[in-house]
Protein backbone atom coordinates (compact mmCIF):
# COMPACT_ATOMS: atom_id res chain seq x y z
CA UNK A 1 0.00 0.00 0.00
CA UNK A 2 1.38 3.70 -1.00
CA UNK A 3 0.70 5.81 1.62
CA UNK A 4 -0.32 9.35 0.58
CA UNK A 5 1.77 12.18 1.99
CA UNK A 6 -0.42 14.87 3.57
CA UNK A 7 1.55 18.14 4.04
CA UNK A 8 -1.56 19.97 6.58
CA UNK A 9 -4.08 17.04 7.92
CA UNK A 10 -6.61 19.63 9.56
CA UNK A 11 -9.35 20.18 7.53
CA UNK A 12 -12.20 21.67 10.01
CA UNK A 13 -11.92 23.91 13.02
CA UNK A 14 -12.86 21.98 16.00
CA UNK A 15 -15.93 24.36 16.84
CA UNK A 16 -17.56 23.49 13.95
CA UNK A 17 -19.27 20.16 12.77
CA UNK A 18 -16.72 18.60 9.99
CA UNK A 19 -17.62 19.53 6.36
CA UNK A 20 -14.30 17.86 4.89
CA UNK A 21 -12.39 15.21 4.63
CA UNK A 22 -10.08 12.84 2.95
CA UNK A 23 -11.29 10.32 0.42
CA UNK A 24 -9.92 6.43 0.87
CA UNK A 25 -9.40 4.76 -2.03
CA UNK A 26 -8.36 0.87 -2.76
CA UNK A 27 -4.84 2.14 -1.56
CA UNK A 28 -5.78 3.28 1.30
CA UNK A 29 -6.17 7.17 2.53
CA UNK A 30 -5.70 10.25 -0.62
CA UNK A 31 -5.13 13.86 -0.91
CA UNK A 32 -8.23 14.01 -2.36
CA UNK A 33 -11.15 16.01 -0.20
CA UNK A 34 -14.85 15.54 -0.62
CA UNK A 35 -16.66 18.50 0.63
CA UNK A 36 -18.86 16.82 3.14
CA UNK A 37 -18.73 14.98 6.68
CA UNK A 38 -17.89 11.71 6.43
CA UNK A 39 -19.93 9.07 7.55
CA UNK A 40 -19.43 6.55 11.11
CA UNK A 41 -17.66 3.63 9.22
CA UNK A 42 -15.13 0.81 10.44
CA UNK A 43 -12.66 -1.19 8.83
CA UNK A 44 -12.87 -4.84 8.72
CA UNK A 45 -11.18 -6.12 11.81
CA UNK A 46 -9.73 -9.20 9.68
CA UNK A 47 -8.34 -7.38 6.65
CA UNK A 48 -7.44 -9.27 3.28
CA UNK A 49 -3.46 -9.19 3.78
CA UNK A 50 -0.44 -10.49 1.38
CA UNK A 51 3.31 -11.19 2.85
CA UNK A 52 5.45 -8.94 0.80
CA UNK A 53 9.79 -9.78 0.14
CA UNK A 54 9.89 -6.71 3.53
CA UNK A 55 8.05 -9.04 5.70
CA UNK A 56 5.18 -6.57 5.68
CA UNK A 57 1.87 -6.94 5.58
CA UNK A 58 -0.01 -4.99 2.76
CA UNK A 59 -3.97 -3.95 3.69
CA UNK A 60 -5.97 -3.87 0.64
CA UNK A 61 -8.75 -0.71 1.67
CA UNK A 62 -10.91 -2.65 -0.84
CA UNK A 63 -14.66 -0.64 -0.96
CA UNK A 64 -16.22 -3.85 0.89
CA UNK A 65 -14.06 -4.06 3.73
CA UNK A 66 -15.57 -0.93 4.75
CA UNK A 67 -18.93 -1.50 6.77
CA UNK A 68 -21.33 1.69 7.56
CA UNK A 69 -22.68 2.00 10.74
CA UNK A 70 -25.81 2.96 9.49
CA UNK A 71 -27.79 3.50 12.89
CA UNK A 72 -24.55 5.69 13.90
CA UNK A 73 -25.67 7.73 11.11
CA UNK A 74 -29.47 7.68 11.08
CA UNK A 75 -29.28 9.56 14.67
CA UNK A 76 -26.75 11.46 14.14
CA UNK A 77 -28.85 13.03 11.21
CA UNK A 78 -31.88 13.27 13.45
CA UNK A 79 -29.92 15.08 16.13
CA UNK A 80 -28.59 17.77 13.32
CA UNK A 81 -31.40 17.73 12.38
CA UNK A 82 -33.02 19.07 15.30
CA UNK A 83 -30.21 21.33 16.32
CA UNK A 84 -30.68 23.26 13.31
CA UNK A 85 -34.43 23.44 14.08
CA UNK A 86 -33.10 25.39 17.35
CA UNK A 87 -33.42 22.16 20.02
CA UNK A 88 -36.99 22.68 20.67
CA UNK A 89 -39.54 19.63 22.66
CA UNK A 90 -36.32 20.26 25.81
CA UNK A 91 -37.45 21.68 29.59
CA UNK A 92 -36.28 25.41 30.03
CA UNK A 93 -33.07 24.28 32.14
CA UNK A 94 -31.72 22.01 29.29
CA UNK A 95 -32.42 25.11 27.19
CA UNK A 96 -30.66 27.22 28.98
CA UNK A 97 -27.62 24.81 29.00
CA UNK A 98 -27.52 24.20 25.23
CA UNK A 99 -27.44 28.00 24.76
CA UNK A 100 -24.77 28.60 27.53
CA UNK A 101 -22.49 25.98 25.67
CA UNK A 102 -22.92 26.81 22.13
CA UNK A 103 -22.29 30.52 22.79
CA UNK A 104 -19.68 31.82 20.34
CA UNK A 105 -18.61 34.56 22.76
CA UNK A 106 -17.42 31.96 25.62
CA UNK A 107 -13.94 32.89 26.76
CA UNK A 108 -13.19 28.44 26.12
CA UNK A 109 -15.52 27.71 23.37
CA UNK A 110 -16.53 23.58 23.62
CA UNK A 111 -15.30 21.41 20.80
CA UNK A 112 -18.43 20.65 18.18
CA UNK A 113 -18.05 16.69 19.38
CA UNK A 114 -18.55 17.42 23.14
CA UNK A 115 -21.73 19.29 22.09
CA UNK A 116 -22.64 16.80 19.85
CA UNK A 117 -22.21 13.64 22.36
CA UNK A 118 -24.21 15.69 24.92
CA UNK A 119 -26.71 16.51 22.54
CA UNK A 120 -27.21 12.47 21.35
CA UNK A 121 -27.96 12.32 25.15
CA UNK A 122 -30.60 15.06 25.58
CA UNK A 123 -32.35 14.00 22.05
CA UNK A 124 -32.68 10.74 23.39
CA UNK A 125 -33.78 11.63 27.21
CA UNK A 126 -36.26 14.24 26.41
CA UNK A 127 -36.84 14.74 22.68
CA UNK A 128 -37.28 11.21 20.12
CA UNK A 129 -40.17 10.15 21.78
CA UNK A 130 -41.98 13.57 21.44
CA UNK A 131 -40.75 13.21 17.18
CA UNK A 132 -41.89 9.55 16.71
CA UNK A 133 -38.37 8.79 17.11
CA UNK A 134 -38.78 5.71 19.69
CA UNK A 135 -36.75 3.13 17.37
CA UNK A 136 -33.60 4.93 18.71
CA UNK A 137 -34.10 3.77 21.97
CA UNK A 138 -35.34 0.33 21.21
CA UNK A 139 -32.45 -0.49 19.23
CA UNK A 140 -30.23 0.95 21.72
CA UNK A 141 -32.03 -1.52 24.10
CA UNK A 142 -31.39 -4.31 22.21
CA UNK A 143 -27.58 -3.76 21.19
CA UNK A 144 -27.30 -3.70 25.23
CA UNK A 145 -28.99 -6.77 25.46
CA UNK A 146 -27.16 -8.31 23.16
CA UNK A 147 -23.61 -7.47 24.24
CA UNK A 148 -24.37 -7.44 28.12
CA UNK A 149 -27.44 -9.56 29.33
CA UNK A 150 -28.95 -7.79 31.97
CA UNK A 151 -26.92 -4.12 31.56
CA UNK A 152 -28.96 -1.91 29.91
CA UNK A 153 -25.06 0.43 29.08
CA UNK A 154 -25.20 2.81 26.43
CA UNK A 155 -21.50 5.23 25.16
CA UNK A 156 -20.44 7.76 24.05
CA UNK A 157 -17.77 7.04 21.49
CA UNK A 158 -15.17 9.41 21.44
CA UNK A 159 -11.41 9.92 20.22
CA UNK A 160 -8.78 10.73 22.45
CA UNK A 161 -7.92 13.80 23.76
CA UNK A 162 -11.39 15.17 22.67
CA UNK A 163 -12.40 15.98 26.25
CA UNK A 164 -14.47 13.64 27.94
CA UNK A 165 -13.98 14.46 31.04
CA UNK A 166 -15.47 17.72 30.04
CA UNK A 167 -18.62 15.59 28.37
CA UNK A 168 -19.04 13.75 31.88
CA UNK A 169 -19.32 17.24 33.74
CA UNK A 170 -21.91 18.65 30.96
CA UNK A 171 -23.97 15.13 31.82
CA UNK A 172 -24.09 15.60 35.24
CA UNK A 173 -25.07 19.46 35.28
CA UNK A 174 -27.93 18.89 32.63
CA UNK A 175 -29.28 15.63 34.89
CA UNK A 176 -28.52 17.52 38.21
CA UNK A 177 -30.02 20.85 37.57
CA UNK A 178 -33.26 19.75 35.76
CA UNK A 179 -33.71 17.19 38.67
CA UNK A 180 -33.22 20.23 41.30
CA UNK A 181 -35.63 22.36 39.31
CA UNK A 182 -38.19 19.35 39.16
CA UNK A 183 -37.53 16.64 41.79
CA UNK A 184 -40.61 14.75 40.20
CA UNK A 185 -39.42 14.36 37.31
CA UNK A 186 -37.91 10.40 36.75
CA UNK A 187 -36.00 10.91 33.14
CA UNK A 188 -33.69 13.21 35.68
CA UNK A 189 -31.59 12.25 38.98
CA UNK A 190 -28.94 14.27 40.85
CA UNK A 191 -26.98 11.15 42.29
CA UNK A 192 -24.22 10.18 40.10
CA UNK A 193 -21.59 6.84 40.64
CA UNK A 194 -18.25 7.63 38.53
CA UNK A 195 -16.56 4.51 37.75
CA UNK A 196 -13.31 4.63 36.37
CA UNK A 197 -10.15 1.81 35.82
CA UNK A 198 -7.62 2.93 38.35
CA UNK A 199 -6.50 5.52 40.97
CA UNK A 200 -4.53 7.54 38.86
CA UNK A 201 -7.52 8.63 36.47
CA UNK A 202 -9.71 8.75 40.02
CA UNK A 203 -7.89 11.46 41.01
CA UNK A 204 -8.39 13.30 37.99
CA UNK A 205 -11.78 13.08 37.49
CA UNK A 206 -11.92 14.76 41.32
CA UNK A 207 -12.83 18.05 38.62
CA UNK A 208 -16.28 16.71 38.15
CA UNK A 209 -16.90 17.35 41.95
CA UNK A 210 -18.84 20.84 42.38
CA UNK A 211 -16.67 21.35 45.83
CA UNK A 212 -13.06 20.53 43.89
CA UNK A 213 -11.33 23.88 43.75
CA UNK A 214 -10.74 23.00 40.00
CA UNK A 215 -14.24 21.41 39.06
CA UNK A 216 -15.22 22.23 35.24
CA UNK A 217 -18.26 23.52 36.46
CA UNK A 218 -16.30 26.82 37.08
CA UNK A 219 -13.15 26.84 35.50
CA UNK A 220 -14.42 25.90 32.12
CA UNK A 221 -17.79 27.94 32.94
CA UNK A 222 -20.30 24.74 31.76
CA UNK A 223 -22.72 25.98 34.63
CA UNK A 224 -24.05 29.66 34.40
CA UNK A 225 -22.83 31.60 37.66
CA UNK A 226 -26.63 31.20 39.30
CA UNK A 227 -26.72 27.74 39.22
CA UNK A 228 -23.20 26.45 40.30
CA UNK A 229 -24.26 26.61 44.31
CA UNK A 230 -27.50 24.46 43.10
CA UNK A 231 -25.22 21.52 41.89
CA UNK A 232 -23.51 21.71 44.84
CA UNK A 233 -26.27 19.66 46.60
CA UNK A 234 -25.95 17.36 44.06
CA UNK A 235 -24.19 13.72 44.91
CA UNK A 236 -21.20 12.48 43.20
CA UNK A 237 -19.05 9.58 44.09
CA UNK A 238 -15.74 8.75 42.81
CA UNK A 239 -14.47 5.39 42.86
CA UNK A 240 -12.73 3.05 40.68
CA UNK A 241 -13.78 -0.46 39.54
CA UNK A 242 -11.57 -2.40 42.70
CA UNK A 243 -14.17 -1.34 44.69
CA UNK A 244 -16.70 -3.23 43.11
CA UNK A 245 -14.76 -6.50 44.41
CA UNK A 246 -16.29 -8.24 47.93
CA UNK A 247 -14.46 -7.29 50.61
CA UNK A 248 -13.37 -9.59 53.99
CA UNK A 249 -15.52 -8.78 57.01
CA UNK A 250 -14.05 -10.81 59.49
CA UNK A 251 -10.35 -11.89 59.34
CA UNK A 252 -10.06 -15.99 59.68
CA UNK A 253 -7.73 -18.72 58.47
CA UNK A 254 -8.59 -20.30 55.23
CA UNK A 255 -9.26 -23.72 56.80
CA UNK A 256 -11.68 -21.73 59.26
CA UNK A 257 -13.55 -20.09 56.53
CA UNK A 258 -13.79 -23.12 54.17
CA UNK A 259 -15.28 -25.06 57.18
CA UNK A 260 -17.64 -22.71 58.22
CA UNK A 261 -19.00 -22.11 54.12
CA UNK A 262 -19.43 -25.59 53.54
CA UNK A 263 -18.54 -24.71 49.89
CA UNK A 264 -21.15 -22.04 49.82
CA UNK A 265 -20.64 -17.93 49.52
CA UNK A 266 -18.55 -17.13 52.69
CA UNK A 267 -19.90 -15.44 55.58
CA UNK A 268 -16.63 -14.03 55.80
CA UNK A 269 -17.30 -12.00 52.57
CA UNK A 270 -19.05 -9.00 51.50
CA UNK A 271 -22.72 -9.98 49.98
CA UNK A 272 -23.45 -8.47 46.83
CA UNK A 273 -26.08 -6.16 48.49
CA UNK A 274 -23.36 -5.27 51.30
CA UNK A 275 -20.89 -4.23 48.62
CA UNK A 276 -23.48 -1.95 46.92
CA UNK A 277 -24.20 -0.01 50.19
CA UNK A 278 -20.13 0.13 50.83
CA UNK A 279 -19.10 1.83 47.20
CA UNK A 280 -23.14 4.05 47.62
CA UNK A 281 -22.71 5.03 51.05
CA UNK A 282 -22.36 8.61 49.92
CA UNK A 283 -25.45 8.31 47.62
CA UNK A 284 -27.64 8.22 51.09
CA UNK A 285 -31.00 7.12 50.11
CA UNK A 286 -31.07 7.82 46.38
CA UNK A 287 -32.75 5.16 43.93
CA UNK A 288 -32.25 6.50 40.79
CA UNK A 289 -28.29 6.63 40.33
CA UNK A 290 -26.69 7.64 37.07
CA UNK A 291 -23.42 5.52 36.44
CA UNK A 292 -20.83 7.43 34.47
CA UNK A 293 -18.23 4.40 32.88
CA UNK A 294 -15.11 6.26 32.30
CA UNK A 295 -12.54 4.69 29.97
CA UNK A 296 -15.91 1.91 29.32
CA UNK A 297 -14.04 0.08 26.64
CA UNK A 298 -12.25 -1.74 29.86
CA UNK A 299 -14.66 -2.84 31.41
CA UNK A 300 -16.74 -5.68 29.51
CA UNK A 301 -18.60 -9.31 30.50
CA UNK A 302 -19.05 -12.31 28.04
CA UNK A 303 -21.88 -12.77 26.29
CA UNK A 304 -23.86 -15.76 27.98
CA UNK A 305 -24.48 -18.63 26.72
CA UNK A 306 -20.78 -20.26 26.41
CA UNK A 307 -17.79 -20.08 27.90
CA UNK A 308 -15.95 -16.29 26.47
CA UNK A 309 -19.30 -16.11 24.76
CA UNK A 310 -19.44 -14.74 21.36
CA UNK A 311 -16.42 -14.51 19.70
CA UNK A 312 -14.83 -17.00 22.32
CA UNK A 313 -11.77 -16.77 20.92
CA UNK A 314 -11.50 -12.80 20.52
CA UNK A 315 -12.31 -12.56 24.33
CA UNK A 316 -9.58 -16.15 25.10
CA UNK A 317 -7.39 -13.25 23.04
CA UNK A 318 -8.10 -10.41 25.55
CA UNK A 319 -7.49 -12.87 28.70
CA UNK A 320 -4.33 -14.00 27.21
CA UNK A 321 -2.90 -10.65 26.45
CA UNK A 322 -4.78 -8.42 29.33
CA UNK A 323 -3.27 -10.72 32.09
CA UNK A 324 -4.98 -10.07 35.11
CA UNK A 325 -5.90 -6.89 34.33
CA UNK A 326 -8.39 -7.87 32.19
CA UNK A 327 -9.84 -10.39 34.31
CA UNK A 328 -10.51 -8.60 36.80
CA UNK A 329 -13.45 -6.11 34.91
CA UNK A 330 -15.96 -9.02 35.16
CA UNK A 331 -16.79 -8.92 38.47
CA UNK A 332 -17.21 -4.95 38.22
CA UNK A 333 -19.63 -5.57 35.66
CA UNK A 334 -21.30 -8.51 37.44
CA UNK A 335 -21.86 -6.00 40.59
CA UNK A 336 -23.10 -3.11 39.15
CA UNK A 337 -25.22 -5.25 37.27
CA UNK A 338 -26.95 -6.12 40.24
CA UNK A 339 -27.97 -9.58 42.52
CA UNK A 340 -31.07 -10.60 40.93
CA UNK A 341 -32.86 -13.53 42.52
CA UNK A 342 -34.74 -15.68 40.35
CA UNK A 343 -37.71 -13.26 39.64
CA UNK A 344 -35.60 -10.41 39.19
CA UNK A 345 -36.00 -9.13 42.41
CA UNK A 346 -32.86 -7.00 43.85
CA UNK A 347 -31.34 -8.87 47.06
CA UNK A 348 -29.37 -7.41 49.91
CA UNK A 349 -30.46 -3.83 49.63
CA UNK A 350 -28.92 -3.71 45.73
CA UNK A 351 -30.92 -1.01 44.36
CA UNK A 352 -31.95 -0.56 40.46
CA UNK A 353 -29.43 1.52 38.53
CA UNK A 354 -31.45 4.56 37.58
CA UNK A 355 -28.93 5.11 34.61
CA UNK A 356 -26.32 4.19 32.96
CA UNK A 357 -23.77 7.04 31.50
CA UNK A 358 -21.22 5.64 29.09
CA UNK A 359 -19.36 8.81 27.57
CA UNK A 360 -18.55 5.05 23.24
CA UNK A 361 -22.89 3.90 23.85
CA UNK A 362 -25.39 5.17 27.44
CA UNK A 363 -27.93 3.34 29.32
CA UNK A 364 -31.25 3.56 32.00
CA UNK A 365 -34.01 0.86 32.78
CA UNK A 366 -36.74 0.46 30.81
CA UNK A 367 -39.23 2.27 32.43
CA UNK A 368 -36.93 5.49 31.64
CA UNK A 369 -35.81 7.69 28.55
CA UNK A 370 -32.64 8.85 30.04
CA UNK A 371 -29.61 7.44 28.40
CA UNK A 372 -26.31 8.52 30.06
CA UNK A 373 -23.60 5.93 29.74
CA UNK A 374 -18.77 4.54 29.29
CA UNK A 375 -16.84 7.12 28.54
Amino acid sequence: MTDALIDNPILNRPFDEPGQHFRFDEDGITTDVIESRRVSAYFMPIPGAKRTQQQHFEIEWTQDRIEENRFINEVREKVGQWRKAGHPNVTRVTARLLQHWADERRERRLFFCQLEAVETAIYIAEVASKLGDTWIEKRLAEFAEDANPGLYRIALKMATGSGKTVVMSMLIAWQALNKLHSPRDKRFTDAFLVVTPGITIKDRLRVLLPSDPENYYRSLDLVPPADREKLGRAKIVVTNFHAFQPREKVKASKATKQILSGGNQSPFTESPGEMARRVCRELGTKKQIVVLNDEAHHCYKAPSGRPGGRGGRRAEGRRAQGGRGARAVSPCVDQRAGSRGSEGRHQGGLRPVGHALLPARLGLPRGHAVPVGGV
